[in-house]
């Protein structure tokens, strides 16, 4: 499930990133970061496939709105930080 969930949650972003940016190649830089991103989440114990997407549509919101991937890594880190604790704080879950 390793790869797949890194795979998937990078191709959900990806797809949905192209379709805002009708000029980027399907080879941009960006993939490859989000994937690098998105990898280094699980390998540091994130599971969850939806949080592990939401994080990569944050990334490459933040590396657009910021053009630095270690703000944008940041950004994206407080906000998956955030989704955590709302989701604790549900008594459902």
């Amino acid at each position: 499930m390793t790869s797949l969930a890194i795979e998937g949650a990078c191709a959900f972003a990806w797809r949905n990133y192209l379709l805002l940016h009708s000029g980027i190649s399907e080879n941009d830089h960006r993939r490859s970061a989000v994937y690098c991103y998105v990898a280094n989440l699980r390998d540091t114990g994130e599971h969850d496939f939806d949080l592990l997407q939401v994080a990569a549509v944050a990334y490459l919101k933040k590396l657009d709105e910021l053009h630095d991937d270690r703000r944008a890594r940041l950004a994206a880190d407080q906000i998956l930080a955030e989704c955590l604790e709302s989701r604790r704080a549900r008594p459902d879950t």
